[in-house]
């Protein structure tokens, strides 16, 4: 193998672990954006505008790697199935909780009540991370794959 094709290979691992490190330094904007504001009134358009970010990229985030990754995964290593169908219902919870959080933020929902769908949103997000990372980063030093990675991991 030559070593240009060794770094592309090398590329799809480095490339998850940058995304999932992006998508937590979203978290931490949209965190601080919503501790900066008053206690007694409703989100900030700052605040608004974060969560609608995180939101809109951690989803496509998730439907990229349903779409594209696990598949390519799935079709290589079929032992990880149960794997894959795992994380895909992680998909799902946080999906359901992304779209609690943007009902909140819709209704201008009390900074405390936004604080909670939040955090519910950052320990869930977590621990799919590092989930995900335990498994498949080992088998995405060695994947290939023919795509572009803003589309199987999200434009972020």
């Amino acid at each position: 193998m030559a070593e240009g094709e060794q770094t592309r290979l090398v590329a799809w691992s480095r490339e998850m672990r940058a995304v999932h490190e992006r998508l937590r330094e979203a978290l931490e904007v949209t965190r601080r954006a919503l501790a900066d504001g008053e206690p007694a009134r409703p989100a900030t358009r700052e605040l608004l505008l974060f969560c609608h970010g995180f939101c809109a990229a951690l989803t496509a985030h998730h439907e990229g790697e349903d779409r594209s990754l696990f598949p390519a995964i799935a079709a290589r290593h079929p032992e990880l199935r149960a794997t894959l169908d795992r994380l895909r219902q992680d998909h799902s919870m946080i999906g359901y909780l992304l779209t609690g959080l943007g009902a909140a933020v819709a209704r201008d929902a009390p900074p405390g009540e936004l604080a909670r769908h939040l955090e519910g949103v950052a320990a869930i997000m977590e621990s799919h991370f590092r989930y995900e990372e335990r498994q498949l980063l080992t088998v995405l030093e060695t994947l290939t794959l023919d795509a572009d990675p803003d589309d199987v991991f999200g434009p972020l």
